[in-house]
């Protein structure tokens, strides 16, 4: 039953593509290409909308195929420095502009989940959305207390989209993972399953709510970033409310311009707070799309960022931290031979790679983009160029970097839109050595003292016990250490004597077994008289030596 949904659904999402004329699109893929012939007798093939140029095509089809395609194209539509200007623009589109569902939706939704009608919860509501994404919708509204607010509602019927979308990629992360030469290598089920679980956190809205409230304690005081405040009291698993705030949208270059906003700040201090989500709090916004970013003017030459939309949130390990920081700062330098050793020790490619073979690879990939000045060099196109390097020696791709990837791609983006000069790689350098000196150097010995302090403090009241506890410990310690000596001593006489009763017994024995050797053979004759008392002497001196060794303790 699920693999026949599963074709019912791919044969939708192909009728959807051969609507608007995109099909070629998945018939121009490896693995896509043998279905080509089958495609022909397929309805709706002939049927597509020709007079719409491609860019709205393909904006129209990624809406109408549904969260997961809009979402990758929020992804493309940051690329403008990858893409045609008119798709790039078209894409752009799909941030908050996505086709809205109706007000009488979303007003059955509120007051089913507040269980109380629309008018006693706020005293204001605007029937008419300010943005519409692929998850949710949001409108403005105000509290009785008069606090102007937004509310977010997550779409009707979403999750059963997403499950069906999630099912049949699944279905061609399978058939990548068997069929496709690189599939092993690049890992899709891994891939799709780390997707799903960022889908799937999405949905759930008060933790949004609450990934907001961290990054708020996180950029406290800070002139880069602003968070907007949660209302706690209102926010449920399917819609949330929080702070209206007013700002320019980061897209909207014409209005920023006009303001006189400071770009070339603006640009610096989002590389610096992307890189100190990664890095000092391990907790980075992974949905950085221009339709989720803000820009305060107030101050035009010193603006700061105004971030919305947390339900797509990046942590990464201790381990995964270092090793990044640490390639970072080797292309950074140059030191093809650490990033190679770097992939090595962090598992990101064979144990038996050759190390000295992988960084000539990896230098021929980036001195002749480093040869260009720094304004110049894409790290889209650096990233892009160093994975298909990476597939002669079995790369595979790290789900958990993914996100990480993904957003990395999307700030560059912004921050080339906002000032096209834009130096990621010097931006990056210093905040990144400060961050390792931290980690390893000095530094982290002085913040692990400083950390401990307190815990230090709150035992020194105890520490005369503490002590009195220890010489008492030792002094009973010491007690029991010269007993056991004593009688590891004790033993060691003991054994002594048994040892030179065991030579004694065996010098008897053989004194008596010669004795009766030697009265055996007189027995038979074969010796003569005068042997006899020598016989019963060693017999006698064997029973002596048995006997007194026996009165022995």
């Amino acid at each position: 039953m699920k693999i026949i949904r599963q074709i019912i659904h791919m044969l939708t999402i192909y009728r959807i593509l051969a609507r608007y004329g995109l099909d070629e699109l998945l018939f121009s893929t490896k693995l896509f290409q043998p279905l080509r012939l089958f495609s022909y007798l397929l309805p709706g093939y002939w049927i597509s909308s020709k007079k719409l140029n491609r860019a709205v095509r393909i904006r129209l089809a990624l809406d109408e195929l549904g969260p997961i395609f809009i979402k990758f194209g929020q992804i493309l539509s940051t690329r403008c420095d990858l893409l045609p200007d008119d798709i790039a623009f078209e894409l752009a589109k799909l941030q908050d502009n996505v086709a809205p569902f109706s007000y009488q939706e979303v007003q059955q939704i509120l007051e089913k989940s507040y269980s109380m009608s629309l008018e006693k919860v706020f005293s204001k509501f605007d029937e008419v959305p300010i943005a519409a994404a692929s998850i949710a919708q949001v409108h403005s509204a105000q509290l009785f207390n008069g606090k102007n607010v937004v509310v977010k509602v997550l779409r009707p019927g979403i999750k059963n989209r997403i499950k069906k979308d999630i099912e049949l990629l699944y279905l061609f992360a399978g058939l990548a993972n068997r069929y496709w030469i690189d599939g092993k290598r690049l890992r899709p089920l891994e891939v799709v399953a780390e997707f799903e679980k960022t889908l799937y956190d999405e949905l759930d809205l008060i933790r949004e709510a609450a990934n907001s409230a961290q990054l708020k304690r996180n950029f406290k005081d800070s002139d880069q970033l602003y968070v907007p405040e949660i209302e706690w009291d209102y926010t449920l698993n399917n819609v949330m409310v929080m702070e209206r705030i007013s700002g320019i949208q980061v897209s909207d270059m014409q209005s920023l311009k006009q303001h006189g906003v400071n770009l070339k700040h603006l640009s610096d201090i989002g590389v610096e707070i992307f890189f100190t989500q990664v890095f000092r709090d391990n907790f980075f916004h992974a949905d950085m799309h221009p339709g989720n970013i803000f820009i305060d003017i107030k101050n035009p030459s010193h603006p700061h960022y105004i971030s919305v939309d947390f339900g797509i949130m990046g942590t990464l390990s201790k381990e995964d931290q270092h090793y990044l920081a640490a390639n970072f700062l080797a292309f950074f330098q140059h030191d093809y031979r650490r990033v190679a050793e770097l992939h090595v020790h962090s598992g990101w490619v064979p144990p038996n790679t050759r190390v000295e073979e992988f960084e000539g690879a990896i230098r021929s990939v980036c001195e002749p983009i480093f040869d260009k000045p720094l304004k110049e060099i894409s790290f889209g196109m650096v990233l892009l160029r160093l994975f298909q390097t990476a597939r002669r020696f079995q790369m595979e791709i790290q789900p958990q970097l993914v996100l990480l990837q993904k957003t990395l791609l999307n700030i560059e983006g912004l921050g080339r839109q906002l000032y096209p000069e834009l130096d990621l790689w010097q931006t990056a350098k210093p905040f990144l050595e400060r961050w390792m000196d931290e980690r390893v150097g000095i530094r982290a010995f002085l913040k692990s003292i400083r950390n401990n302090a307190p815990i230090w403090a709150g035992n020194l009241p105890e520490l005369p016990m503490l002590v009195h506890e220890a010489l008492m410990q030792h002094q009973t310690d010491s007690i029991h250490l010269k007993r056991l000596n004593n009688e590891l001593e004790q033993m060691r006489e003991e054994t002594k004597l048994w040892h030179e009763r065991i030579i004694l017994m065996l010098i008897g024995c053989a004194f008596i077994i010669s004795a009766s050797v030697i009265l055996g053979l007189k027995t038979w004759n074969i010796f003569n008289l005068g042997i006899l008392p020598l016989g019963i002497a060693l017999g006698s001196i064997g029973s002596i030596i048995l006997l007194w060794v026996s009165t022995k303790h």
